[in-house]
């Protein structure tokens, strides 16, 4: 049996070795502290984690920790006007609500619920030294933590990491509200405040220690009057210093803050990170080599919230490469390409998002953040970019994006239907996922996630797919006179991702081999379908794309299933096993 050893039981570590546990694999988690110390200690991060994580992370099985008592249905932004410009202010629906416990009731509860399944848990605070002896032992070591020494194993990747200092002040403090100030405003909403030049605050409900609370995130320009937390040594002054910032930066959360009160003595948190991208290898001095996972590799300033929904996720994919690893060395070729994988289809886009939103915004954003005060559906898909980064690529980087992307966000809000609940009626359907994929003439190789395909007849055999107007790849399926379906198979879905977003080279890392005409078939798919396009219709906002089938091939595997806007595996139904 391959055993593994996971170093660190935070929000990446105890959902991986819980994960692996569920698999059968032999597991050992090792953590500097047991699960009463993490409970009764200090904070260690504020953390949201959004729908997109959320379905991996649940069931919690924590009481109170379900969205229906505490959930987050949506954002409000506001940012303070300066030098003549106008004020924003607007709120934003989220499609699925998002959820956020302490990490000290989750987590001691992960490490728990791993005792209680018969896992091997250790406490135990590793040295480098001790470490080389443990790799020495483990057919696979996972390291969670990027703290002290053990950090310093991974090199910094600095074409992923562009900056080489902190970019704010960060405190985090978990209060409960006087009654009084609780009314009037939305429990359930995230609230986002910006003031030019000073910084940002938000807030959001939370479970913690004690039962629901209120989170605070503080987040201060290095040099600036918020940049103030460095000599507070105390609970007191935490709280003090909280209050004190609200009152002069941002008075209309002050009058909902006065009267609170600290939900414990370590419900406060101060500190500063350097957002960075690290080597997934980390090389021990007796030249073995670990994985790495979560803060350990990627961290990011907790500006957007992306922190824990990367480790949850990372956790995810992580498992599932493991599983799928076999009998096969975990070398280092299989670690980086599983990071890769991470990397390419999710922690680019938030984490090269959480970096543009700690710059100095730029004109066609600050446009488009003005623009969502008038339209619902621009305000709608700013704050889903909270729980999905892809979907803000490219408009939220690119001026001419902007400008298209608005101008359909607005024009959906004359649409006959509610259009945002008539795509989740649509999703109700469940539907096989694919990548089409094209050859131009001059070469160059594209694809695009699709769900849209069907068969349309077995003699001729045809077959459509229906890609939108607006998809940026549309010109290079114009070009080209044949395109592949590539239907997926249940573990492909890092390749739905990638393919459904924007990128320089969709095919970066993408193992495939040329069919007909040169179309890249997808290495792994369960069947594909090589097609001459006969015929293109225009529907819409989409295009319907017909093609005969030249030549086809299926193999074993259960498809990845798409519904209600998450990925599924086929199972056969009770009645029929």
């Amino acid at each position: 049996m391959r055993t593994i050893a996971i170093v660190g039981a935070g929000e990446s570590g105890a959902q991986l070795a819980l994960s692996l546990q569920r698999s059968g694999h032999n597991v050992t988690l090792f953590s500097d502290r047991s699960a009463q110390q993490i409970r009764s200690g200090s904070i260690t991060s504020s953390q949201c984690v959004f729908s997109s994580a959320l379905r991996v992370q649940q069931p919690l099985e924590i009481p109170g920790a379900v969205t229906t008592e505490l959930g987050i249905t949506g954002i409000r932004l506001s940012i303070k006007g300066t030098d003549g410009r106008e004020g924003i202010d607007w709120q934003g629906t989220l499609d699925n609500p998002a959820l956020s416990v302490d990490q000290r009731v989750k987590c001691a509860h992960w490490i728990e619920t791993f005792i209680g399944r018969g896992g091997d848990f250790r406490i135990e605070k590793l040295s480098v030294r001790r470490l080389e002896e443990v790799a020495a032992l483990f057919d696979l070591v996972v390291v969670g933590t990027g703290k002290g020494e053990l950090g310093q194993i991974f090199v910094t990747d600095r074409a992923k990491s562009p900056f080489d200092r902190p970019q704010r002040a960060v405190a985090v403090t978990y209060v409960r509200p006087a009654q009084s100030a609780i009314e009037g405003a939305d429990p359930s909403q995230i609230r986002m405040s910006m003031v030019p030049g000073v910084g940002e605050f938000f807030t959001f409900p939370g479970l913690s220690t004690q039962g629901p609370c209120q989170m605070m995130v503080f987040e201060g320009l290095p040099g600036g009057p918020m940049d103030c937390w460095d000599t507070i040594d105390s609970p007191e002054g935490h709280l003090s210093t909280s209050l004190g910032i609200l009152n002069e930066h941002f008075p209309h959360e002050y009058v909902r803050f006065a009267g609170s009160t600290l939900n414990d003595p370590g419900a406060g948190l101060r500190g500063r990170i350097t957002p960075v991208v690290r080597s997934a290898v980390g090389t021990l001095p007796g030249g073995r080599t670990i994985m790495g996972i979560g803060d350990a590799i990627m961290l990011n300033d907790p500006l957007t919230g992306q922190g824990s929904n990367n480790a949850t996720l990372a956790a995810d994919h992580y498992a599932r490469a493991i599983d799928a690893r076999g009998d096969e060395p975990f070398d280092d070729a299989w670690m980086l390409h599983t990071f890769d994988e991470f990397w390419r289809g999710w922690g680019q886009f938030s984490t090269v998002w959480t970096n543009s939103m700690l710059r100095e915004r730029k004109d066609w954003q600050l446009e488009l953040l003005g623009k969502a005060q008038r339209h619902d559906s621009l305000a709608t898909a700013l704050a889903n970019g909270f729980d999905d980064p892809r979907m803000l690529f490219p408009w939220w980087f690119e001026p001419e994006e902007a400008a298209a992307f608005s101008e359909r966000a607005a024009a959906e809000e004359g649409a006959a239907l509610d259009l945002r609940d008539f795509r989740a009626a649509l999703g109700q359907f469940a539907t096989g996922v694919t990548v089409v994929t094209t050859r131009t003439p001059q070469g160059t190789k594209a694809g695009m996630t699709a769900n849209s395909f069907t068969s349309v007849s077995m003699d001729p055999p045809l077959v459509l797919w229906c890609p939108s107007r607006f998809a940026p790849s549309l010109e290079d399926f114009e070009a080209s006179t044949h395109f592949a379906i590539n239907v997926l198979e249940s573990s492909q879905h890092v390749l739905s991702r990638q393919f459904a977003t924007p990128a320089d080279d969709k095919f970066a890392g993408v193992a495939y081999t040329d069919g007909i005409a040169g179309l890249p078939l997808l290495d792994g798919a369960i069947a594909t379908f090589e097609c001459r396009t006969v015929a293109r219709h225009q529907a819409g906002d989409h295009v319907i794309y017909v093609g005969e089938v030249e030549k086809y091939s299926r193999g074993a595997g259960d498809p990845l299933v798409f519904h209600a806007g998450a990925y599924h595996r086929t199972a056969l139904h009770p009645d029929f096993s």
